[in-house]
């Protein structure tokens, strides 16, 4: 007999958290977390990611006591600098200005909550990017379009802003913003195994 998976719930609008935990094969809906996001909280980065991504998840949490919940949170680290979204155009020129030629670090937090249980996974993981040189005519191109809006960094590597990037170290979907091993430990973690859930 098929076990039965608890309702999952991912804390999370974004079309790209969708798109790569559609490919668990799992049943999910989705639920917009009522959390504000402190990026100036003095925590370190790997603290501060997980911090947030365990935030969105706890006010999800609240109101789904027997589903899994699970949330993340995404952000950029240069230096002693952290990026999450740009403000405007002008800090976006300012994010690709500083990124430019240079190795970033993408950081997710990702959190899985089972309240009913009492069950909670934490994971952070970092994945290092290098961006090629961009020309101010490149940045202000690209500006013109809509595609830094609502990204950490001001790009995102599955849109036009993937040009920008000449290499990749560590695992892709953490890039995207949903590391898919990180994801898959934590659920089976919580007894759920997608490539046996039968």
């Amino acid at each position: 007999m098929a076990k039965k998976i608890p309702q999952i719930i991912l804390a999370s609008t974004s079309p790209r958290r969708k798109q790569v935990l559609s490919l668990t094969g799992l049943k999910f809906k989705i639920v917009s977390p009522d959390y504000e996001e402190d990026m100036t909280l003095k925590l370190a980065p790997r603290k501060l990611a997980a911090h947030l991504s365990m935030g969105k998840a706890e006010s999800v949490a609240t109101k789904n006591k027997n589903a899994i919940i699970i949330a993340a949170d995404t952000f950029l680290v240069y230096g002693k600098k952290v990026l999450g979204k740009p403000k405007d155009k002008k800090d976006a020129v300012a994010m690709l200005r500083m990124l430019s030629g240079k190795k970033h670090s993408i950081l997710t937090g990702i959190a899985l909550l089972w309240p009913v249980k009492r069950k909670r996974y934490s994971a952070v993981v970092e994945t290092k990017v290098l961006f090629k040189r961009l020309t101010p005519k490149t940045i202000h191109g690209y500006l013109s379009t809509a595609h830094w809006q609502d990204k950490a960094g001001s790009y995102a590597v599955q849109e036009l802003g993937g040009i920008f990037i000449s290499k990749i170290e560590g695992e892709f979907s953490n890039v995207v913003g949903l590391p898919l091993g990180a994801l898959i430990a934590g659920l089976k973690n919580f007894g759920i195994d997608i490539f046996n859930k039968r």
